[in-house]
């Protein structure tokens, strides 16, 4: 299963209500999901680097707010387009990814995408 690493879930000091209710949002929903969904989705290591990319202490505070806005639409049930459309229903989750990942590509480094491959395959591999 997809594990969560302590240096990757430290908190950051949000400056507002509504971006620690995204973070904890966040945190609750992101993994029973990802752990659903992740295998079948073609954008799945974007959305992990992504994850961990937010929760890193070393991200500036204006990119983890953008990443967890987009990492938010996710978790969240409702959005534009239902996630349980066949084919279309992830289409809008990733667009918001991506746009949000254009947006601060450079504050998701290269140890952000490899813990999101190696979490990858692990639930692929079935190990924990």
């Amino acid at each position: 299963m997809f594990g969560r690493s302590a240096a990757w879930n430290a908190s950051w000091n949000a400056s507002s209500d509504a971006s620690q209710r995204h973070e904890e949002r966040v945190r609750r929903g992101f993994w029973p999901k990802a752990k659903r969904v992740a295998a079948k989705l073609p954008f799945a290591k974007d959305l992990l680097a992504a994850y961990y990319a937010a929760f890193d202490r070393q991200t500036p505070l204006q990119v983890k707010a953008a990443l967890l806005g987009a990492l938010a639409y996710f978790v969240l049930p409702a959005d534009a387009m239902p996630d349980i459309l066949p084919l279309l229903g992830y289409t809008d989750d990733a667009l918001v990814l991506v746009t949000a990942l254009r947006m601060v590509s450079g504050h998701v480094r290269e140890e952000h995408h490899e813990a999101a491959r190696q979490a990858l395959a692990r639930e692929l591999d079935g190990t924990r």
